[in-house]
C-alpha cells in the first residue's frame, strides 16, 4: 500500500455555508461535520466559482473558471478538450483507485457509463444507496489508495419542499410541527434598500424558484425549518461514511474533504435557492480532515475558491500533477497549520440568470473586507458591502460619494480580471458617456440600464 493518504471528498448540493452546528448554527444539529471540523480545519471563507449546480461541479472538477468552460447553466459537459486534464484523470493517473458516487449534473445528474472523466461509477443518482455503495467501496481488496467522491443530491430537496412537493430522498412535513418550533427569520431577511434591477426582474420571472411575493413570513420560516432537517438527513448519511472508514481500519490513512457546490439563500434578502451573489448562495463550507495531520479544530479566514483550489489540493495530497495554468493552490499546508505566504488577496464568482444567461449576469469580487458585485445592466446594478460590520449585506456602500476610492479599488480587480482571464462580462461595461477602467473600457455608474 501507498503511503500516499486515501482521498475522501464527500460534498452536498446547496448547503449554505453556516448549515453546520459546528459554524455556530444552533438551529441545524449535525455530528458528521462537526466531527470532521474538531479534527481537521474549516475553512470559513470558501466561494464557489458559480452558484449553480453544473457550473459550479464544471469548475470543481477541472480547477478552471466558468467563462473559460463555456459553462454558464446547467446542462452542459466538460469539453472534450480537457481530456487528462481533470481530476479524477490525474489522480487515477498518478496510481490511485478512483470512484464515484451519487450525483453527477455535468451535463446529466445521473451518470449512466461504466466510466467517468478517470472514474469509475460505483453508484447512481439516490441519496439512499451512496452511503451503502461507497461501503462497499471502501473495502475492496486493493494494492493502491482509493480516491473516493460521495456526491449527494441534498439538501437540494428543498427545492421540492419549497413547492410542497413530494420529496426524492427524505419525508419532512413542517405542516405538522408548531410554528413557535420553526427557526427565527434571518436578521437579513428584507430585501435592502436599492437592490439591484436585475434581481427584481429575476424574482418576478421565476416565482418557482424565488417564492417572493407570496410567501408569508411564517412560511419563510417553515421553509428553513425543512431546511434543516433535510441537512441533518445527509449529515447522517454522511457519518455512514466515515463509520465506514473506521469499521474498515483506513480512517486514519484517510483525507477527508467536506464541501458542497453552492450555497442556499433561506430566506436572506427573501430570496431561496441560489445563483445570487449574496453570501448565502455563492459561500460554501469547506473542511479538510486527515486525524494526526490537520491541524485540529482549526479554523482559517483565507479567501479561497472550491472551484479553484480543490483540484489543486487533492492532487497535492495525490502527489498528481497539476496543470501549470490554473488559478487556484494547494490547501494542504492551510490545513496542516503550515504557513502559506502569498496567498490571494481577492477571489471571483460568477454567475448567470434566467431566461437569457448569457444577456443577464454579474461577477463578484470578495476581498479580505469588503464584496463588490456588479451585474451587467439596470438600476443600481453596483454592490459594495463592508463584510465585517455588514456580513447580511444590506447597506450598498457603491451609492456614497465618501467610498468612492474603496468602490474604485474594487472596480479596478475585477477589470484586471476580466482583462487578465479574458472573460467577455468586461465588454458589458461600455458606454462611450463614462469615465474609463484601463484595459476595460467604459463602466457606466449611472445605475442606468444600458439594456439595448
Amino acid at each position: 500500500m501507498s503511503d500516499r493518504p486515501n482521498i475522501l471528498y464527500v460534498f452536498t448540493d446547496q448547503q449554505a455555508h453556516d448549515a453546520m452546528s459546528c459554524a455556530g448554527n444552533t438551529d441545524v444539529h449535525t455530528p458528521a461535520m462537526d466531527e470532521l471540523a474538531a479534527t481537521g480545519t474549516r475553512f470559513t471563507n470558501t466561494y464557489c466559482s458559480f452558484p449553480l449546480c453544473t457550473p459550479s461541479r464544471a469548475s470543481m472538477f477541472t480547477g478552471r473558471p466558468n467563462h473559460e468552460l463555456e459553462i454558464m447553466e446547467n446542462g452542459k459537459g466538460i469539453p472534450e478538450v480537457l481530456r487528462g486534464q481533470t481530476l479524477g484523470e490525474l489522480v487515477s493517473e498518478a496510481g490511485y483507485d478512483c470512484g464515484y458516487g451519487g450525483k453527477w449534473h455535468v451535463p446529466r445528474i445521473h451518470p449512466n457509463t461504466e466510466e467517468l472523466w478517470g472514474f469509475e461509477v460505483i453508484s447512481g443518482f439516490n441519496d439512499n444507496m451512496l452511503s451503502g455503495a461507497c461501503d462497499k467501496f471502501i473495502n475492496r481488496d486493493r494494492d493502491k489508495p482509493f480516491f473516493l467522491v460521495a456526491s449527494f443530491d441534498n439538501p437540494h430537496n428543498i427545492c421540492e419542499a419549497g413547492r410542497d412537493q413530494v420529496l426524492p430522498w427524505v419525508e419532512v412535513d413542517g405542516h405538522s410541527v408548531p410554528v413557535n418550533e420553526y427557526p427565527n427569520l434571518p436578521a437579513n431577511f428584507w430585501r435592502g434598500a436599492y437592490e439591484p434591477q436585475m434581481l427584481q426582474l429575476y424574482s418576478k420571472n421565476d416565482q418557482r424558484v424565488v417564492h417572493r411575493d407570496y410567501y408569508t413570513p411564517d412560511r419563510w420560516r417553515r421553509y428553513r425549518y425543512e431546511y434543516f432537517r433535510i441537512v441533518e438527513m445527509v449529515d447522517a448519511q454522511i457519518g455512514k461514511i466515515i463509520q465506514s472508514l473506521k469499521d474498515a481500519g483506513v480512517y486514519e490513512n484517510t483525507m477527508i474533504i467536506f464541501s458542497s457546490d453552492h450555497g442556499e439563500m433561506c430566506g436572506a434578502h427573501e430570496f431561496s435557492q441560489k445563483t445570487t451573489l449574496y453570501d448565502e448562495a455563492a459561500k460554501v463550507p469547506l473542511i479538510i480532515s486527515w486525524p494526526g495531520h490537520t491541524k485540529a479544530g482549526a479554523t482559517d479566514e483565507r479567501l479561497t475558491s472550491i472551484g479553484w483550489d480543490l483540484l489543486p489540493t487533492i492532487c497535492d495530497y495525490a502527489n498528481a500533477d497539476t496543470p501549470e495554468e490554473l488559478l487556484g493552490s494547494s490547501l494542504r499546508g492551510a490545513a496542516e497549520g503550515g504557513e502559506q505566504v502569498d496567498w490571494r488577496d481577492h477571489v471571483i464568482t460568477q454567475t448567470t440568470f434566467e431566461p437569457s444567461r448569457r444577456a443577464q449576469g454579474g461577477r463578484m469580487v470578495r476581498t479580505k473586507s469588503h464584496k463588490y458585485i456588479c451585474y451587467n445592466w439596470g438600476q443600481h446594478r453596483e454592490q459594495l458591502f463592508d463584510m465585517i460590520n455588514d456580513p447580511g449585506e444590506q447597506v450598498n456602500l457603491a451609492l456614497e460619494k465618501r467610498h468612492a476610492d474603496l468602490l474604485g479599488t474594487h472596480r479596478q480587480l475585477l477589470a484586471d480580471w476580466c482583462v487578465n482571464q479574458r472573460d467577455g462580462f468586461g465588454g458589458m461595461f461600455t458606454n462611450q458617456n463614462r469615465a474609463s477602467i484601463p484595459g476595460l473600457g467604459h463602466l457606466d455608474v449611472s445605475g442606468e440600464s444600458n439594456a439595448k
